[in-house]
């Protein structure tokens, strides 16, 4: 570095770019790549340093200090600063300003112990205005910010360190509790819960098309729906409780009765209007978007994961389309507000925005950090059209969002009209009364940019109409047709999406919308949550989690206690309570308050077979296993003998287990254990089995040989003569029976003999390699079909391959590259060159699995990470992470020690 030069960290590459090219030559930008060092594992931990720090990598008995290592990658990053530091009179330590962003810039000057001049340089978007105007206004490091961060690192550490050992125990292996993650884990077991407790009710009512009694009548016609007979109001979805009760007096009629009804109103075919009333009324734009609504919004409208969503916001941010992605403001600046009114006069005209700009309050339970809402970035907006080019289809159609939403937030409020009609018709003796609603917007106002979308709703039954209505007068006489009696039934509240899960997140305070995204992921891979579309539905193990978690650790996972906490850091945060203090209350507790420890240590028993099991009905009981959940049946003719277990399908939702469905698959013929035929080489019967981990074809003796006993007449068996057993074999050793998995086209049900003996019979050998002499064979493996000779393995690209590939198929697969290059690019995504090695990162799927790699340095992606939302920072990070760990160590060869004979006697 030149001597004289401004040192300027930041977070990201991607940022380092884009700010080095707006300070130019005095500045040096360089990036710490996130955090460069986190509480240490129990391993890191030095020998006199174990006693005090040991357990949590945290001193609990003197002030919670913890006890911090930088990572592989962060002891390299440091280096790379320091020598940097060394040119440079003045330290601007650039990163994000918020809890995380100020901690990583605590971490660098304890790390870094510069001996120049260290400002805090603070920006929300990355534009040569704000860059220049960020260097030009610094401040201190606001060290309250730094606590309220280790304060929750540390709360998050003693948390999950402390309980997750009794999920261990009591329910499965490999399970974790979290402070967050186990509320949210609570929400969508509790809708769970509610919808298998939901009783659902009927109801009936008709629908009819009603048109003006005149010759173009037809072409005015609108849908009504009868809403009272004879006075009485007729019941709708929203007058049943979840019990299936009636809240309140309404009239409910069958099917029957409705039946009867609509034939008479059929026969009437006229009605006469008996009252008519509208209505004016207003709607008002959203705020601009915050981290939580750009999440809920991308997820309604663009059908992204909240985690997809960060990721591409991130980008945008970075490349400096956006302001900063992780707010709880709906504030705009001065400039942001014109912005968006100068474009929207001349985008819809003068009317389209008010005379005075808005404002909006922040309604978020823990608003947190002062930045603006999220926007497009500078004093001009540019428009989806005009930066098309220089985005990918998810970045633009994110910012087309952004763009949109933050535009008609500073636009006028629509105007509409409402008007209801009621009509009356006498058919059978019975006063019917039909109502319909029709909306019309007198003026569209901010609806011409944009509209919030909506989550799924309960009942599509009790939808308001939204139709024009002809003109009409009281008295006016109508005819009615297509008249139809509808039958109905109540549903339970829908599953959370993770779209309305992340806004019950926010309503209830749990956790920050920063890391709404990161929570919703953890339960995802933790197997405590499964997707069927949209819908996020919890895992029998969720509710063996939550169950133990309620009764054992209420507090930790009740929704105002956690949003308690929330409160408690930003109070850190402000500087109004102390770290120490509040850590101290927590775990050791108080005169009013239990404590962590407290908990920990009088859990007393806990009964792992109950807190896994859950009755369904009076049919069975419900027990999770270490295998996942299954069916206990008692046996009916032998009550005290060993219960019948019945697999679940794994596609089963726990609300869907009803006694009723309980009951069909315990009467289902058992799948598998079906016999195929003979296997003609050896004689054994084969035989198709379903297993608890998946369908498979084995190899079985055939039954003993039958014979009549000529005194009783009885049919006894014939065991047959067993081989001669070899000298010094084992007593009772028997050889396995051969097994082999079912592929995954295959099917229990359709599988026969032939197909059967040639999974027995795998790997099969396609042919011997004219040049090596080696055999070729084709076989399944964990990772899918393959070729294999020799060491040298080739993947195939259908199972069906295996059986159908021949040697000249064969030869012509190990004449390509091993790693698809033919021709075109074999990357799934490719990104900007390495920082390091200045090569360009390229995205791949290996044999292996998904990998990230620069030419040089290959990178696995760890287990649970979805490799299509890889961003180009998380790739450099992976990269320098698997630099630092070095080539891989091959295992020591193994030493064999030849032991001395036994003295004789």
């Amino acid at each position: 570095m030149a001597e004289g030069k401004k040192l300027v960290i930041v977070e990201s590459p991607t940022k380092m770019k884009s700010i080095q090219g707006y300070l130019g030559d005095g500045y040096e930008v360089l990036s710490s790549v996130g955090h460069i060092r986190d509480l240490a594992d129990k391993r890191d931990i030095p020998a006199d340093k174990k006693q005090a720090y040991g357990k949590y990598s945290i001193d609990i008995d003197n002030g919670f200090d913890p006890y911090y290592v930088e990572s592989e990658r962060g002891k390299k990053t440091v280096a790379e600063l320091k020598r940097a530091l060394k040119g440079a009179d003045e330290l601007l330590l650039a990163t994000d300003e918020d809890r995380e962003g100020e901690a990583i810039a605590w971490h660098l000057l304890q790390t870094l112990k510069p001996k120049v001049p260290v400002k805090r340089m603070v920006f929300h978007e990355i534009t040569k205005d704000a860059i220049q105007a960020a260097v030009g206004n610094t401040r201190e490091l606001d060290l309250a910010l730094v606590d309220a961060q280790e304060t929750r690192r540390i709360l998050d550490r003693l948390y999950g360190w402390d309980v997750s050992p009794v999920l261990w125990y009591k329910v499965q292996q490999g399970t974790s509790a979290g402070r967050v993650q186990s509320a949210a884990t609570r929400l969508v077991v509790d809708r769970e819960r509610e919808r298998m407790a939901f009783v659902s009710a009927s109801y009936w009512d008709i629908e009819a098309l009603a048109a003006p009694n005149r010759p173009q009548g037809l072409d005015e016609s609108f849908s009504t729906r009868l809403a009272r007979v004879d006075g009485a109001v007729l019941a709708r979805g929203t007058d049943f409780d979840d019990r299936g009760e009636l809240k309140k007096a309404v009239l409910v009629l069958d099917e029957a009765q409705v039946r009867e009804l609509a034939t008479a109103i059929e026969a009437a075919a006229e009605a006469s209007v008996t009252a008519l009333e509208s209505k004016p009324g207003t709607r008002s734009p959203k705020p601009p978007f915050t981290t939580s609504t750009l999440q809920q919004e991308a997820g309604r409208k663009l059908s992204m994961s909240a985690k997809h969503a960060m990721g591409v916001a991130q980008r945008l941010y970075e490349k400096g389309f956006i302001t900063y992605m992780r707010t709880d403001s709906t504030a705009l600046s001065t400039q942001a507000v014109q912005a968006a009114r100068e474009q929207a006069v001349a985008m819809y005209g003068a009317a389209s925005v008010p005379l005075n700009p808005r404002s909006y309050r922040n309604n978020s339970k823990n608003a947190q950090e002062a930045h603006e809402a999220i926007r497009p970035s500078g004093e001009q907006f540019r428009t989806p059209a005009s930066v098309s080019s220089e985005l990918d289809r998810d970045e633009l159609r994110l910012y087309d969002l952004i763009w949109k939403r933050t535009m008609a937030s500073q636009m006028s409020d629509a105007k509409y009209e409402t008007t209801t009609v009621t009509l009356e018709v006498t058919a059978g003796g019975r006063r019917a009364e039909f109502t319909a609603s029709g909306t019309v917007y007198t003026f569209k106002g901010f609806l011409e940019a944009y509209e919030e979308g909506r989550d799924e709703k309960r009942s599509d039954a009790d939808k308001s109409d939204d139709q024009a209505l002809p003109a009409m007068a009281v008295g006016d006489v109508l005819r009615l047709r297509d008249v139809e009696p509808k039958g109905h039934a109540t549903s339970p509240k829908p599953r959370y999406t993770e779209a309305s899960l992340v806004k019950a997140l926010e309503e209830k305070g749990i956790g920050r919308p920063s890391t709404f995204a990161s929570i919703i992921d953890v339960i995802l891979n933790r197997g405590y949550v499964t997707k069927r579309g949209q819908a996020l539905i919890p895992s029998w193990l969720a509710f063996s989690v939550v169950r133990l978690l309620e009764e054992h650790f209420a507090d930790l996972v009740d929704y105002d206690f956690t949003a308690a906490l929330e409160d408690d850091l930003d109070a850190i945060a402000r500087g109004e309570q102390k770290r120490q203090d509040w850590l101290q209350e927590f775990y050791f507790g108080s005169t009013d308050h239990v404590g962590l420890r407290n908990i920990v240590d009088n859990l007393g028993e806990i009964d792992a077979r109950a807190l896994n099991s859950t009755p369904i009905g009076d049919v069975a009981t419900l027990r999770f296993g270490k295998y996942g959940p299954y069916l206990e049946v008692p046996d009916a003719a032998n009550p005290d003998g060993e219960p019948r277990r019945v697999n679940i399908p794994e596609d089963l939702a726990p609300d869907e287990l009803t006694p009723a469905k309980a009951q069909e698959l315990i009467d289902a013929p058992v799948a598998g254990d079906r016999v195929l035929g003979e296997n003609p080489a050896n004689g054994k019967l084969v035989v198709v089995k379903d297993g608890r981990f998946g369908p498979y074809v084995q190899e079985t003796d055939p039954p003993a040989a039958e014979e009549v006993d000529e005194a009783t007449g009885e049919v006894v068996a014939v065991e047959p003569e067993p081989a001669p057993k070899k000298r010094g074999a084992k007593k009772d050793a028997a050889p396995k029976p051969r097994t082999a998995s079912l592929f995954k086209s295959m099917s229990v049900d359709t599988i026969d003999l032939e197909t059967a003996l040639k999974l027995l019979d795998l790997p099969r050998t396609v042919g011997i390699d004219p040049e090596t002499e080696a055999p070729i064979t084709a076989q399944n493996g964990r990772y899918g079909p393959y070729l294999k000779k020799g060491t040298d393995s080739r993947t195939l690209q259908s199972e069906q391959q295996i059986f159908d590939i021949t040697l000249e198929e064969a030869l012509a697969v190990y004449a390509q590259p091993k790693y698809g290059a033919r021709g075109a690019s074999s990357a799934l995504k490719e990104f900007e060159a390495d920082p390091t090695s200045g090569k360009p990162i390229k995205l791949k799927d290996g044999r292996f699995g998904p990998y990230v790699t620069d030419g040089e340095t290959n990178a696995t992606i760890p287990r649970g990470e979805d490799a299509m939302e890889v961003t180009f920072e998380r790739a450099v990070q992976l990269l320098a992470d698997k630099r630092a760990k070095g080539p891989a160590k091959r295992p020591a060869a193994r030493r064999t020690t030849t032991r001395k004979p036994a003295a004789k006697k």
